[in-house]
């Protein structure tokens, strides 16, 4: 009888929810150089603060519908109408500051781009256009925040983001693949 190949995964991954071991196979530490999927992740980060990424993950497609597929032009011009929409909204996270802030922060998103042409131009600065791997065995091994993750917040708070803490960038950074934190027996390790 032949033997059943193993597939290590990430520790974090529940293996009892297969939509998060499809975001982990599929997307997480993925390189991504989309203007609308950079600000969808930014968004969904900020939205997971003080929350699991399972929680916001399970939302995503509510999400989508509510923002208008992330639209950034269209979030940007959003009023008291489409706030209060929001806010009754059982579909996302109903947190007035966090809906605040995906609208302010889609405002700034415009700037950027108008400055460095796009938000991609503009965020890959911080790790020089290439992905950084770090190589962990185990839980304990995973970071919070980097360097550069400080750098990116700190220059995001000074252009006027919210809910853009090192800890939210680097959770973009590794989302976006800016980062590849797969660890080391991972399969997507050498696949991102």
């Amino acid at each position: 009888m032949p033997k059943t190949k193993t597939i290590h995964r990430c520790p974090w991954v529940d293996l009892s929810k297969p939509d998060y071991v499809e975001y982990h196979d599929k997307e997480w530490g993925v390189p991504v150089h989309d203007d609308l999927i950079l600000f969808e992740f930014l968004t969904l980060e900020a939205a997971q603060a003080g929350l699991s990424w399972y929680t916001v993950l399970r939302k995503r497609e509510n999400y989508r519908k509510a923002f208008d597929g992330f639209d950034v032009k269209k979030i940007a011009k959003y009023g008291d109408k489409k706030v209060a929409e929001l806010l009754g909204n059982a579909g996302i996270i109903r947190n007035r500051l966090k809906i605040a802030a995906a609208i302010n922060n889609a405002q700034r998103f415009l700037e950027i781009q108008k400055e460095f042409g796009s938000f991609d131009a503009y965020i890959w600065k911080f790790v020089n256009g290439k992905t950084i791997v770090y190589k962990p065995k185990t839980m304990k091994d995973f970071r919070a925040t980097s360097p550069e993750s400080d750098a990116m917040s700190k220059d995001l708070i000074k252009r006027g983001f919210k809910f853009v803490g090192s800890t939210i960038c680097y959770a973009h950074m590794q989302a976006t693949g800016m980062v590849n934190d797969h660890t080391v027996d991972c399969f997507r390790k050498k696949k991102v």
